[in-house]
């Protein structure tokens, strides 16, 4: 059994507005005797839109129907309707995940994209897909070694390090082309970010907002930024600078050694593997290419082994498009018409919150209280490992803990949704609708590991109604 799914990516970056499309096929890999085991078998983007200048009402706002004439063009030229989604990612990063209305439009775009299309735009996430989009995960894996991504957008960089083709790390640094702006016809500086003023006035550059446009100062600026760029990964002690410019206060990028195998992606990527050469150092009015030849010029980073990627500026949007989606165990229990649902919290329970009946009874219930508000309950995914070799017994004493620590969910006829890492979610979801009736809204699937702070989104049925495509990700506007 082969099954073909179309999925979107949509990426509404600082500088640039992107959109892709990708064909996923899904393939039952088991025998005819055998449980089903459905796995994601080839990935291939098919469409690729041209690359627009993301459009902005006010530098507060994003011009919303501006971006959706740009995706009702792209859609019409690819020759894609709407209802042809089955999944993938709207993406709003760098600086625009900041503009006042960026949820709104968000919303907006997920419903116009398809039944199953992810909105959000967390740095993490964000990393990740950048990563793969550059192939990056692969190379790591093919190679047996550490290996990471940095993406550099027009107002963030996103860092994504693997090992073995293992996620081991993610961050996110306020460092991007865009962050300073020059106005060509009048030679000026219009723009600096709040966070790179900080940089400058740390490091005494006499660069200010409506000053001329200095080559030597604007290039000095360039390089401060790269140095940010080399203790991130790891090939400069960080200084105190270095926290000031982490998109996410606390959670800076921190490496055991230093990275040795590296790929660029972005905007900025472009400027450091290919157009080297480009003489029109403000081409874009703003210092992007300054930043790919201050990286370029760097020494810390001439010890790197840098690696091809397979995207540069269009690594974050074709990740979106092919690398969000991940696809549930087969042996799993759903109650019809429930599906698809987006932007589920996750409460997840730890090995001894599990461990017995009244343990799991104790954690649900304490842990719903996190998901009320004025007496209005909001159903999270509840999401834990699920021991492997459970006796019928024990699996009914878990089935009966999870009862009764969700009764505020089933009291409000809300879904009791369970994710379990382990084989478990068939015998788990039917126990549970044996004990709670027909009646009881129930999602149950296995195979997927979520935490908290994390949110899920679970498509529609595909292969037969055997799995359902997922996504775990943070929903985080920084």
């Amino acid at each position: 059994m082969v099954e073909r799914m179309l999925s979107v990516g949509i990426d509404i970056g600082t500088s640039t507005t992107q959109i892709v499309f990708s064909r996923i096929i899904i393939e039952n890999l088991a025998s005819d005797f055998s449980v089903p085991r459905i796995e994601i078998i080839d990935k291939e983007v098919i469409y690729k839109s041209g690359i627009y200048f993301t459009p902005l009402s006010s530098p507060r706002e994003i011009n919303m129907t501006a971006v959706m004439d740009i995706i009702i063009d792209e859609y019409a030229k690819a020759g894609v309707k709407k209802e042809d989604i089955k999944t993938g990612a709207v993406i709003i990063t760098g600086e625009t995940a900041r503009k006042a209305n960026a949820v709104s439009v968000v919303q907006a775009l997920s419903g116009f994209a398809g039944d199953f299309v992810v909105a959000t735009a967390g740095p993490d996430l964000e990393s990740v897909i950048a990563a793969k989009g550059a192939g990056i995960d692969v190379y790591s894996k093919k190679y047996g070694v550490k290996a990471a991504n940095l993406d550099i957008g027009g107002g963030t960089s996103n860092f994504a390090a693997f090992n073995r083709g293992v996620l081991e790390t993610t961050g996110c640094l306020d460092i991007g082309g865009r962050l300073i702006r020059v106005d060509k016809a009048v030679g000026r500086v219009t723009y600096i970010a709040p966070k790179i003023k900080r940089l400058l006035e740390f490091n005494r550059v006499a660069l200010k907002e409506g000053c001329r446009a200095d080559l030597s100062l604007l290039s000095q600026a360039a390089r401060l930024m790269c140095e940010i760029l080399e203790m991130a990964a790891g090939l400069r002690p960080q200084n105190e600078c270095y926290p000031v410019l982490s998109t996410l206060e606390g959670r800076e990028i921190k490496l055991p050694e230093p990275v040795k195998y590296l790929s660029l992606s972005g905007g900025v990527a472009d400027y450091f593997y290919r157009n080297k050469d480009e003489t029109d150092v403000f081409k874009y009015e703003d210092i992007g290419i300054l930043l790919g030849r201050a990286i370029l010029e760097s020494v810390p980073f001439k010890s790197v082994t840098f690696v091809e990627p397979a995207e540069t500026i269009r690594a974050t949007v074709v990740g979106a498009g092919s690398h969000t989606m991940d696809i549930s165990g087969s042996t799993i229990h759903y109650s019809q018409n429930l599906l698809p649902l987006k932007n589920v919290p996750v409460l997840k329970l730890n090995p001894d919150e599990e461990a017995t009946e009244g343990a799991i009874y104790e954690a649900i219930k304490r842990k719903l209280e996190w998901f009320s508000y004025e007496g209005e309950i909001q159903a999270p995914a509840i999401a834990f490992a699920g021991s492997k070799g459970l006796s019928f017994s024990q699996i009914e004493e878990l089935a009966s803990g999870v009862i009764d620590g969700a009764r505020s969910i089933l009291e409000h006829n809300l879904p009791l949704i369970l994710v379990i890492e382990t084989d478990l979610a068939k015998v788990m979801g039917q126990t549970i609708r044996a004990k709670l009736g027909r009646a009881s809204p129930i999602i149950c699937i296995d195979s997927i590991r979520a935490g908290n702070g994390d949110f899920i989104d679970i498509g529609r049925p595909v292969a037969n109604g055997r799995v359902v495509p997922v996504v775990i990700k943070t929903l985080l506007f920084a």
